[in-house]
């Protein structure tokens, strides 16, 4: 896999959903036509993650179809959906073994070589935190999770259900959030908890390339003290729960790539457990909520920090980014996360112009393709596929103002990519307003530099190279140049 990988994030089911409705026919994931392959290949992605294979939950796929929340997110963009039409959370795990639905571990087994053969990985899900409330794990070893045994909880007994056997069982839970009522929380401070779940994580690294470590923050010594401690008490273990992961599946296969769904400012404590890439929350955020210099600050951290960050602009927790930040700035979004260092993670759907988010308890995605933004992604995934986004040197740029006393240039971010006679400059004016800078090409070997988004060349001559060409760029504008040094 490339350095900056491109990872692209499939919702299985509602794919495959997609899929149906197109070639007319019920599809697995061991049938998938040779078009769709082809094209992931060309449009140049490292990694596909394949979100929700996991065995379904019956108990929560009941408990989805009477969720009014859901029923009303679904009702704002598909007013006539059918409740059958709505299945369990993928992250209400019962089993690691791959549903019926899409053709079970053998299915899985074909997907990955089709998808191996033409260089790309496969990552599935891996949730650390809780399973289903009816996983078969539930009833045979209580003692894995948050229990109080058949004595009720002396407080938040509504953290709590039973199970068949009488035992009281928690709700998985964020402290921040009430309990996922159709998942039962796992007890980390128990080693028994520890051995099983390494277990299944060996077990889910055979089937795929690496996992996105679903809310890896929870499973951290500290958080799950703090979060659980009038049921374990305060002394830490040893060691952490990843660390141990990471090492036995490692042992075995030193290529597995880890991915963490990571917040509160935890990032760097599970970069240093050893996961290869975790969440970039922060730059999402601002990103949609602020300003130029706000986005170039976060971008002045520690360059390994920058190397290991998933950069992203949407996935199936946020709101579909058309929506979320409006039509162009989403593109300029786009284009910042295609152009920094790190991972970077493309939900299907982004790419294909969803309009709203869609709860992803909802089986169909049937919403009409978004052309220009489809070839929008398609020419920005082509340009950024260019080894020097891969394997060149990122260096941050100030922009400079064309003349003394200008504000504006301070709204353009920009940075420079260099590798070997190669130089890629990127240009975006993140704002709402006309901005300009000067920008000096200095150092440059020929005097052809070409705008790759739009397909110009452009001729300097020398006296302007070194001055620097005035740019002004239009509301979320980019530029990407490609010139010789």
């Amino acid at each position: 896999m490339r350095n900056n990988p491109h990872i692209l994030e499939i919702n299985a089911r509602s794919w495959l959903k997609r899929l149906e409705r197109r070639l007319g026919r019920p599809v697995t994931l061991a049938d998938i036509p040779a078009d769709v392959w082809d094209n992931i290949q060309k449009t140049g992605f490292d990694a596909v993650w394949l979100m929700g294979v996991w065995k379904t939950s019956q108990a929560a796929k009941k408990i989805a179809r009477t969720s009014a929340d859901i029923q009303h997110q679904i009702r704002e963009i598909k007013p006539h959906f059918r409740k059958d039409d709505i299945t369990a959370s993928p992250y209400a795990v019962c089993e690691y073994t791959v549903d019926d639905f899409f053709g079970g571990n053998e299915a899985l087994a074909v997907f990955r070589k089709n998808l191996n053969e033409r260089g790309i990985l496969l990552f599935l899900d891996f949730v650390g935190n809780h399973m289903a409330i009816d996983s078969p794990v539930v009833e045979q070893h209580p003692d894995f999770f948050i229990t109080t045994g058949k004595q009720p909880p002396h407080v938040h007994p509504d953290w709590f259900f039973q199970n068949k056997d009488g035992q009281y069982i928690a709700y998985g839970r964020d402290p921040y959030f009430a309990p996922w009522t159709d998942t039962a929380q796992l007890n980390y401070f128990n080693p028994t908890t520890r051995e099983f779940m390494i277990s299944q994580l060996q077990e889910v690294s055979s089937m795929c390339d690496g996992v996105r470590c679903d809310m890896a923050m929870l499973s951290l010594n500290k958080v799950q003290r703090d979060t659980w401690w009038e049921f374990i008490g305060g002394d830490l273990p040893a060691e952490e729960f990843w660390t141990q992961a990471l090492n036995a599946v490692r042992s075995v296969r030193p290529e597995f790539v880890f991915i963490a769904e990571v917040y509160w400012g935890l990032e760097w404590d599970i970069q240093e457990l050893g996961f290869d890439y975790t969440y970039d929350k922060v730059l999402y955020d601002r990103l949609r909520f602020a300003n130029a210099e706000s986005i170039r600050s976060h971008l002045r951290a520690e360059h390994l920090f920058q190397m290991r960050s998933i950069r992203f602009i949407g996935n199936h927790d946020e709101e579909e980014s058309l929506r979320a930040f409006g039509r162009e700035k989403s593109l300029a979004a786009g284009t910042i996360i295609a152009t920094l260092p790190g991972a970077r993670l493309f939900p299907l759907y982004q790419l294909l112009g969803r309009p709203a988010h869609v709860p992803i308890q909802y089986v169909w995605d049937d919403f009409e393709t978004d052309k220009p933004i489809e070839q929008f992604y398609q020419k920005l995934l082509q340009v950024v596929s260019d080894p020097a986004f891969h394997g060149g040197q990122w260096t941050l740029w100030e922009s400079v103002p064309v003349y003394a006393g200008e504000t504006s240039c301070q709204n353009i971010l920009s940075w420079m990519w260099k590798q070997r006679h190669t130089g890629k400059l990127v240009l975006i004016n993140y704002s709402a307003e006309p901005a300009q800078c000067r920008v000096p090409f200095k150092g440059i070997s020929q005097y052809q530099v070409r705008e790759e988004l739009e397909g110009k060349e452009i001729t300097l001559s020398p006296e302007l190279a070194s001055q620097g060409m005035e740019l002004v760029l239009k509301p979320y504008e980019c530029k990407i140049f490609t010139f010789t040094i």
